[in-house]
């Protein structure tokens, strides 16, 4: 009895603990556990002089901004961005423990832990030697009986850290930050929406044989050769206009649900460029950023964006605020509209015009004449470096020399 007793009020003292609302502020070591693997990443965490709480996620030279970290009952939630995703968790001092949660997916839960302190990613810096892993590779990742090309590009930091990416034919992996121990490379990047796991063994002086995890269920193998002249299939060729097709001529309802075309008066004798991407796409997060930048310098000039969204789910109401959260996040100044969902099938379906919609991002430019005149797959964001550069170098000597051109006929 006396046992029963004193395991009620045990019992009854714990349940009566005041839920936790505060969390050390400073550097903390994350890891998901996904697929029997750890995914681990950095993040910081702020409180201002009025008691709200920052996080930032750390990704090679990435910082990405959480501003909606906050107590729910007795968790801490931490908004990731502009994604429909958190993490939730409990605070135990210098430890959490929680999940990562994807919202607009049913039942999508990955357990999460961190450590307060702890500013290294996979293991320690360390000056012990190690494999030079660094250079540029032509990849090749194997999904089932298809095999897709990369190209992967990899650098030596201080000590035994490397960052890096992977280049596809319909975008890029972001910032991956990892270590080297002996002849073994760890690559990891969480962003809020993807979580991306890679390891690597160097098999001799020039090649690599690897694994890659995303998510909950996604694993492929990759093998690697370093090669200076890796290249990847033309992104200007992989959607092309249907035979008998030169124009977009669609409308989509706009935020208020006015329908939008990029025939309207208001673009008329101006180089339009259309954005096909979705607001759970970090791809398509980085080419906003850039556009957003890029209108901004050139919006006095006959141009003009529309952003066509391809959301999670064909709910009006649920897309919209999804893109609008997204625009007040970004400081999105140009047009945006809600054109379907993202299932590339269904997506392909709103615009029959181009023989298929194989990415997110892809973005298609139309020349003062109304005609399309060049479509791009993917987009190659600043995880690439120089790549990135050269990228925005070509898209602004694009867009001029469309400008340049004179208008043959009038819409």
């Amino acid at each position: 009895m006396r046992v029963l007793i004193a395991a009620g009020l045990a019992l009854l003292l714990w349940g009566c603990q005041t839920p936790a609302t505060e969390v050390k502020q400073g550097v903390w070591r994350g890891v998901i556990r996904l697929q029997d693997q750890e995914l681990a990443f950095n993040f910081a965490i702020r409180q201002d002089s009025a008691g709200s709480y920052d996080a930032f996620i750390k990704n090679g030279s990435e910082n990405l901004h959480l501003d909606e970290v906050y107590f729910r009952d007795d968790s801490l939630v931490m908004r990731l961005h502009i994604f429909d995703a958190e993490l939730k968790t409990a605070v135990e001092g210098d430890s959490l423990k929680g999940y990562y949660i994807k919202t607009y997916e049913k039942n999508y839960r990955i357990p999460f832990v961190a450590a307060y302190n702890q500013d290294y990613r996979f293991t320690p810096v360390s000056d012990e030697p190690h494999s030079d892993f660094g250079g540029k590779y032509r990849v090749t990742f194997k999904d089932g009986e298809r095999l897709i090309p990369a190209v992967g590009i990899f650098e030596h930091k201080a000590g035994n850290i490397i960052e890096g990416t992977f280049l596809l034919p319909t975008g890029d992996y972001r910032f991956l930050e990892g270590s080297v121990v002996d002849n073994e490379m760890t690559l990891s990047t969480f962003d809020g929406n993807h979580a991306y796991l890679f390891k690597a063994t160097k098999t001799s002086d020039s090649t690599l044989t690897g694994e890659f995890w995303s998510g909950k269920t996604l694993h492929r193998s990759w093998t690697a050769t370093l090669d200076p002249e890796a290249s990847l299939p033309d992104a200007d060729g992989l959607t092309v206009m249907r035979e008998g097709y030169d124009k977009i001529d669609v409308s989509f309802p706009d935020l208020e649900g006015r329908m939008v075309s990029p025939t309207d008066e208001k673009y008329r004798n101006k180089v339009v460029i259309l954005q096909l991407f979705g607001t759970w796409c970090p791809n398509c997060m980085d080419e906003t950023k850039f556009l957003v930048d890029w209108y901004e310098r050139n919006k006095h000039r006959d141009v003009a964006i529309i952003g066509l969204a391809y959301e999670t789910s064909p709910d009006f109401d649920y897309a919209r605020d999804r893109v609008s959260r997204m625009a007040e996040r970004l400081g999105v100044k140009y047009d945006l509209v809600i054109a379907g969902t993202r299932d590339k099938e269904s997506a392909s379906k709103t615009l029959p015009m181009l023989s298929s919609v194989g990415a997110f991002p892809t973005t298609i430019f139309i020349g003062r004449d109304g005609l399309v005149k060049k479509i791009h797959t993917g987009f190659t964001g600043p995880g690439t470096g120089r790549y990135y550069e050269e990228f925005v170098q070509e898209f602004d000597e694009y867009v001029n020399e469309l400008l340049s051109e004179d208008i043959a006929s009038r819409r």
